[in-house]
């Protein structure tokens, strides 16, 4: 046994075992484990926070908030948290409701005419809560190449008009698929009903009565340039910072930044059911209730399994839901370049746990530490969470690497010269993404997106009628393939494409694209 999985062991029987510990960890008991996470796997910083009762048990930063200047991490340090942005989403919507400016069940169409589905009757028939549930019918992350990588210009207008575009991949409201895109335009109701933009929303309605006065809807809107964590990730298998992510267009998915401090009284209102104080609801306890309550169904087991005994997963308005045992558990994940959080609420217990992290992977940390933590208040038997992320990471690039170590020896290997360049150049389109183009440059074939400008790359061939391509964006894992077809005379009329790591991010959904030579 190694010396960090000893060290691990021993923590686990002293810190976790709930014979000894049934009412939570300390906070040194919670700096333990932080020290041995962070030593386990390559991290740069994180952040910590537990509350119970509404009273602060933890509220800590640790490592760094940038590889470059050496700066450290507190608990007033901001990271972006990224798709736990989504909750902030549902409970604007849910103050709109309050305020009678609509209701749950209105249709889109009633607040965005121009809105529009795959289909004339879904499109008739699609609700508010129908943006926030993930079960729209369209497959997993479709269309997010509109907002990743950043610095693209479509336009909410852009993302309104592109689903009916999109091909269904489940009957309307029959499965779950998670989604970015329709967040968005969740956002564009609360622009139209308030008069203020997302972020103005957010910050004036929720933000500012929360005294969360370190946080803003995007980084850009942050008073303060100061304190800001980086993301950082591994680039061609070196660990270094990676550039801030701009998500101001999808900021009603995806935008927040924040501390664990203010993150802290954020928890606290919506363990209170909605409450800023004894006095005011910042959010109706019926509203509030609705958000929590499941409306897609992820899972089902009519006989639980270790360590939790879950029964079932669905997702709430901005939140996940499953059992965990013998308690209901609220939580949300979050992924950006190169930052990674997670948010946990246990009501029965008064619980609230949430982790910020500023490096991919950074040993699934957000997933680790408030597994440990929830598991010490809720009295399961001790497991190595930590290990665990440690195998399954290993296990995950190990299996990617070899995947993608594969396709580039073929590249390296194969033969051209049967290759006509000029059958490939020209000017393709696809009807929600947009033009890309292929041009050849000292005998080498480019492509490049018209819209999203990070999307340019050289293009290799591989095999068939496949190239390979690689993105001169390095931030995250993106590399594609792409696929031609040919008429008669060899020249190639379209293409399609996919990702070539099993790693890719779900977000560069390359394989929902069907590009057409138009020129």
């Amino acid at each position: 046994m190694n010396k960090i999985r000893l060290i691990l062991s021993i923590a686990i029987f002293v810190f976790y075992n709930p014979s000894i510990f049934s009412q939570g960890l300390t906070s040194p008991q919670i700096d333990s484990i932080v020290k041995i996470a962070m030593d386990s796997m390559q991290h740069a910083g994180l952040a910590v926070a537990v509350v119970v009762d509404g009273e602060i048990v933890h509220s800590k930063g640790y490592g760094t908030a940038s590889i470059v200047t050496g700066d450290k991490v507190d608990n007033h340090t901001r990271f972006s948290i990224a798709s736990n942005s989504k909750a902030f989403t549902s409970a604007a919507l849910a103050m709109l409701v309050d305020e009678g400016k609509i209701d749950w069940n209105d249709k889109v169409v009633d607040h965005i005419p121009e809105f529009k589905m795959y289909d004339p009757w879904v499109t008739a028939n699609f609700t508010i809560i129908d943006l926030l549930t993930h079960r729209s019918g369209l497959d997993l992350g479709a269309g997010d190449l509109m907002w990743i990588p950043d610095g693209n210009d479509f336009t909410v207008a852009d993302v309104i008009s592109s689903f009916q575009y999109q091909t269904p991949v489940s009957d309307f409201r029959t499965k779950y698929d998670y989604d970015n895109l329709l967040y968005l335009v969740a956002g564009e109701i609360v622009a139209r009903k308030s008069g203020m933009t997302w972020s103005e929303f957010i910050e004036e309605k929720i933000m500012d009565p929360l005294q969360m006065n370190e946080s803003a809807g995007t980084l850009q809107r942050l008073t303060s340039k100061n304190n800001i964590a980086k993301p950082h990730s591994y680039v061609d298998n070196e660990f270094v910072q990676v550039d801030e992510f701009d998500a101001t267009q999808a900021a009603a998915a995806a935008g927040i930044y924040a501390s664990v401090n203010d993150l802290i009284k954020w928890m606290i209102m919506q363990l209170n059911n909605g409450a800023l104080n004894d006095s005011t609801q910042l959010i109706s306890k019926k509203n509030h209730k609705k958000m929590w309550q499941p409306y897609t169904n992820r899972g089902f087991a009519a006989v639980g399994n270790p360590p939790y005994n879950t029964h079932f997963s669905s997702y709430g308005l901005g939140w996940g839901i499953r059992d965990i045992a013998g308690y209901v558990k609220l939580s949300h994940t979050g992924g950006m370049p190169g930052m990674l959080s997670q948010t946990i609420l246990i009501p029965e217990l008064n619980l609230g746990v949430v982790v910020l992290t500023n490096a991919d992977p950074g040993g699934y940390s957000f997933l680790s530490i408030p597994n440990l933590i929830v598991d010490s208040y809720i009295g399961v038997d001790s497991v190595d969470w930590i290990g665990r992320m440690k195998t399954a990471i290993n296990s995950r690039e190990e299996n990617g690497d070899s995947i993608v170590n594969m396709v580039w020896q073929t590249v390296k290997k194969a033969k051209t010269k049967h290759l006509n360049n000029d059958d490939f150049v020209g000017t393709y389109r696809d009807d929600w993404f947009g033009e890309m183009e292929i041009w050849e440059k000292d005998n080498r074939l480019w492509i490049k997106s018209a819209r999203s400008p990070k999307l340019v790359g050289k293009m290799s061939y591989y095999k068939a009628n496949t190239f390979a391509i690689r993105w001169n964006y390095r931030d995250m894992e993106c590399d594609a393939f792409a696929s031609f077809t040919l008429d008669k005379d060899g020249k190639a009329i379209s293409f399609t494409m996919e990702g070539i790591s099993p790693n890719i991010d779900f977000s560069f959904d390359f394989q929902h694209l069907n590009l057409v030579r138009i020129k």
